[in-house]
């Protein structure tokens, strides 16, 4: 059983130690599934955290603002018992955090269905020439007498293949670079979207590459103001960046316990692994990184909940040390593992593969050592 101390920490309230209780109770009935199909898995995982009531946190209701402590005490767990379900989970939110934040009535009614299960979400933000500077976004966006004309390509887009609903960042040109965005709500079976390409990456996920050939919205597809994209991307990217922390300390978190587990062990010629000094000293770094994460990941959250305006100095301090951090507890966890830890089967080879990529989704750690430079003024 994972450390449950930080529950008692003064970030969190009643409902809080509530919730994280039930869903452990939740995951130990219903997690790991299989991930042998990643599309499927997937849409069973959305389903059925849906139909648990475990998607309505994803969403806020209007009037309502986002709770991100829940967020991360929900990402944490998830990740912890199954990096699919975490997965699942994550894109509800981050691919309708526009909607929560900046939608309409009207677009609010795919908000209901995500928060349901009834419908799976995507971002799409990434192209090939505009990873981590979304200034770069190449995809253009015309006015009509209609509404919206669509045409580029989106990549690395989470969900892309199997989401009903997608939030695309496109230029609409009001000035040049970051200023010159818009935000719209594009529905998966509009004419003109395809996907060009399945991504297969080391931990699979549903991951696409999607192109737009004269994509048509309607003028009320714009979310939010025209020219206001960026703001709108970076607003959700602020929102969810710990979140992205508090899934490395849950994949970090189980780490830890199979690594305690396996040094506990008996060894055939007498003693354990766990008696020597040196894995003391393994155990003990890997613990005190997890402490300093779970820190930096719910003062960032907490910070935000007390209605803080923009928190993007703690969230990137979040994200930046949860996933180094958790990246090294788990190579750390493969070592004391020796070839099993490389071993198809094992928790610890799956953690290995699940953790790179939070080191560069939803920017990458050298973007998030930017952000705080520049927030030391």
């Amino acid at each position: 059983m994972s450390d449950r101390s930080f529950l008692d920490w003064p970030f969190f309230e009643d409902r809080h130690r509530d919730l994280a209780e039930r869903l452990e109770s939740w995951c130990a009935g219903n997690l790991p599934v299989d991930h042998g199909d990643a599309d499927a898995a997937c849409r069973g995982l959305v389903k059925s955290l849906g139909a648990g009531g475990w998607l309505a946190p994803s969403g806020a209701a209007a009037g309502e603002r986002l709770d991100i402590r829940t967020l991360c005490l929900i990402r944490e767990t998830l990740a912890r018992h199954d990096g699919l379900a975490d997965f699942a989970f994550a894109m509800q939110g981050l691919g309708m955090g526009a909607v929560s934040l900046f939608g309409t009535t009207g677009q609010r009614g795919w908000l209901a269905r995500t928060r349901a299960g009834a419908a799976i979400a995507g971002f799409a933000l990434t192209e090939p020439g505009a990873g981590s500077d979304v200034a770069e976004t190449a995809t253009l966006a015309r006015r009509t007498s209609e509404g919206w004309v669509l045409d580029g390509e989106k990549t690395y887009i989470s969900n892309g293949g199997i989401a009903d609903i997608y939030v695309v960042i496109a230029r609409t040109g009001e000035a040049e670079g970051a200023r010159g965005l818009s935000a719209f709500l594009m529905p998966a079976d509009t004419p003109g979207l395809s996907v060009a390409e399945r991504i297969g990456v080391m931990a699979p996920h549903p991951l696409a590459r999607l192109r737009l050939d004269g994509v048509r919205l309607p003028e009320d597809a714009l979310i939010g103001a025209a020219g206001q994209g960026f703001k709108v991307a970076m607003t959700v990217l602020d929102h969810f960046r710990p979140t992205v922390g508090a899934a490395a300390l849950g994949f970090a978190r189980r780490a830890l316990d199979e690594a305690m587990a396996r040094v506990a062990r008996p060894r055939p010629g007498g003693g354990r692994l766990a008696d020597h000094q040196i894995v003391q000293g393994h155990l003990a770094d890997m613990a005190l990184k997890i402490d300093a994460s779970a820190l930096l990941v719910y003062r960032a959250a907490w910070t935000k909940d007390r209605g803080a305006g923009r928190i993007s100095r703690e969230a990137a301090m979040a994200k930046l040390y949860a996933t180094e951090a958790a990246q090294e507890v788990i190579d750390m966890a493969l070592q004391l593992h020796g070839g099993d830890g490389v071993r198809t089967g094992f928790a610890v080879e799956a953690l290995y593969r699940e953790i790179r990529a939070l080191r560069i989704y939803e920017g990458a750690s050298d973007v998030q050592r930017i952000v705080i430079a520049r927030a030391l003024g």
